[in-house]
């Protein structure tokens, strides 16, 4: 069995309707992931995903994680903080149809997690999974403290062969400036495997002139394995000393670019997970992002989510 484990902070969502009536969701950069890898596993008995995070011990946080159960993402990495809650964000839709985001996420049961007696056992657990994924908005909400203890543990889980995949997801609003963002991301590359960043978000946290910048950067930083994405220009491998430009994998006027990227990650890992090589790999991951952009939401209907038993075999 193939073990693979994603970190990070799943949220409530609200999002406001014309009727002005709320909807409420979840969502969250590294359960996307999670939950599109536990979809391919469905062409992979071989191959089981588990979430590491925390929640309440509240009605709301019990539906979440329900519906991952549902998807097939293991939960038994949960921890449950006795009077907390999870995170909370609004979504408004203006005139001209941009969305807006407003949080509230301080108190959220997650800035505990590798901190309390319940989420500290946790971290022994890491190494036992045979990749383990996380992203910049992972480290941004978690204590100082926190990130050098999952810094420690991560260590650890390569010294034992483990492979490590980092997105890093920049979002300005979580960090006190660039510089502090640019810090925490750089420790956590020696020990990075597989790096899986946006061009858009090197480009604003860098100022990197180009993708085959932010591949060397990171290539420079120890990184075997990098995936520089880049929207509908597909993406720019770098491994094993050779590059390759990846097309998207249909042109097309996306309906909503929400978690195309969570998407493609999840393609890819579970590609290389299967042995594919990077390139190849990359395909998988632009196919599966390819579908996502054609549907509201985060999280497409299964059954409109491409097989990608083609990549896996």
């Amino acid at each position: 069995m193939i073990r693979v484990a994603a970190i990070g902070e799943c949220m409530l969502e609200l999002v406001r309707r014309d009727d002005a009536s709320f909807t409420l969701g979840f969502g969250g950069d590294t359960l996307n992931t999670a939950i599109y890898l536990a979809r391919a596993a469905s062409a992979r008995p071989d191959l089981s995903v588990d979430y590491v995070t925390a929640l309440g011990n509240d009605p709301m946080s019990e539906e979440m994680l329900s519906a991952w159960r549902a998807e097939g993402v293991g939960t038994g990495c949960v921890a449950r903080l006795a009077g907390r809650l999870p995170g909370l964000y609004l979504i408004r839709t203006d005139a001209e149809g941009e969305r807006r985001f407003f949080y509230w996420r301080r108190e959220a049961a997650v800035r505990s997690l590798f901190m309390s007696g319940e989420t500290e056992a946790l971290l022994a657990s890491l190494g036992d999974y045979d990749l383990l994924y996380f992203s910049g908005i992972t480290l941004a909400v978690l204590t100082p403290e926190a990130r050098l203890d999952m810094l420690h543990a991560l260590e650890a889980a390569r010294q034992k062969g483990r492979r490590i995949a980092f997105d890093s997801n920049y979002r300005p609003a979580l960090w006190p400036d660039a510089a502090a963002a640019r810090e925490v991301m750089a420790a956590f590359l020696p020990v990075t495997s597989i790096a899986l960043p946006t061009f858009d978000d090197e480009r604003a946290l860098h100022g990197d002139a180009d993708p085959a910048a932010t591949a060397a950067r990171y290539a420079g930083a120890g990184v075997q394995e990098v995936v520089v994405k880049r929207g509908a220009e597909g993406c720019l491998v770098l491994a094993d000393g050779n590059r390759h430009s990846v097309p998207a994998a249909v042109r097309r006027t996306p309906v909503d670019t929400t978690a195309a990227g969570d998407a493609f990650n999840a393609g890819y890992l579970a590609a290389r997970l299967a042995r594919a090589p990077p390139e190849r790999a990359a395909r998988a991951g632009a196919a599966l992002a390819g579908a996502v952009i054609g549907h509201r939401g985060a999280i497409i209907p299964r059954d409109a989510t491409p097989s990608l038993r083609e990549f896996l075999e």
